[in-house]
């Protein structure tokens, strides 16, 4: 019921790193903001944040993890969950809220919308303790609000992002993919990046047309899409990143990879794989030739 203080075991969510395949920056809207258009998919559950919730009580947020002191020293100590809770109880002032404890173990400023999924995972979370709102609250316009990239952090699956981060449609299936993801700890502003972009201001919003869900029947046809549609804000963010230029070199030595690319506004870059010991191996062999990066291989969904 809506206003009790009832407490309830602790429930779980992984946030998990996301990983832009494409990223077109279409243009400069009048109010400030990018239209964009991006593939976006998810590493599993190894490669992830990890949020526990105990309902029952005031808000609160404990972070502990490998990157609590990075988000403390870069973010202020802020975070898009306490962001996604305050904005959750504005809709359902009465609901149950509780203690949540964020383990972060993604990298922050990374290009692979952690703080993002941070607060997807915490909607999931509310939504479970709160049944009797599930249907009363439009969850895809509450993330939106709170992020461009939690609307499809929530989705939490492959997915063709449109607009602001708004516009989400799931693909049908996503082939099986496996993916190399290297971040050499050095955070980089996304603000920045679009500056350093300087896109365009688009000549008639209204007239955008959505494109249309692509489909990937296998692999290849994925790694196609993927090759015909680069990120726009790759090159901005090498001028401000040269690291990241070094990261997609090393991967791109990597045996057996298929493809290499920046995620989001960097300086995250991936290499896709056809096999998991592919893979596996090359995060095996890129951890050892570097060990001051921060370097995962996962599947992707």
């Amino acid at each position: 019921m809506v206003g009790s203080d009832r407490t309830a075991a602790p429930l779980c969510e992984t946030a998990p790193a996301k990983i832009n395949l494409t990223l077109t920056v279409r243009g400069r809207r009048a109010d400030g903001y990018h239209e964009l258009e991006s593939l976006v998919a998810f590493a599993d559950a190894e490669v992830s944040d990890v949020l526990e919730f105990e309902p029952g009580g005031p808000f609160r947020l404990e972070v502990t993890g490998s990157g609590a002191a990075q988000l403390a020293r870069d973010a202020g100590g802020t975070n898009l969950v306490e962001k996604a809770v305050s904005a959750f109880l504005q809709t359902a002032p009465r609901a149950v809220a509780g203690a949540f404890r964020l383990r972060k173990r993604l990298p922050i400023a990374a290009g692979i919308g952690g703080g993002s999924s941070d607060a997807a995972a915490a909607l999931r979370l509310l939504r479970h303790a709160n049944p009797d709102l599930e249907a009363r609250i439009e969850w895809p316009r509450l993330a939106a609000a709170i992020g461009a990239d939690v609307r499809v952090c929530l989705e939490n699956r492959a997915s063709l992002m449109t607009g602001l981060g708004e516009r989400v449609a799931p693909l049908v299936s996503l082939p099986p993919v496996w993916a190399v993801i290297a971040n050499p700890r050095m955070p980089l502003s996304t603000a920045d990046v679009f500056r350093r972009l300087k896109a365009p201001p688009l000549a008639d919003e209204a007239s955008i047309a959505q494109p249309p869900v692509p489909d990937f029947p296998d692999l290849r046809s994925l790694v196609a899409y993927a090759a015909e549609h680069p990120n726009h804000l790759e090159a901005p963010a090498k001028v401000l990143c040269p690291d990241i230029a070094d990261v997609q070199a090393a991967l791109g030595s990597l045996d057996a990879v298929l493809l290499t690319r920046m995620s989001g506004s960097g300086p995250t870059c991936f290499a896709l794989f056809a096999t998991a010991d592919a893979a596996s191996g090359g995060a095996h062999r890129l951890a050892a030739e570097h060990p001051e990066w921060w370097v995962r291989a996962t599947a992707l969904h």
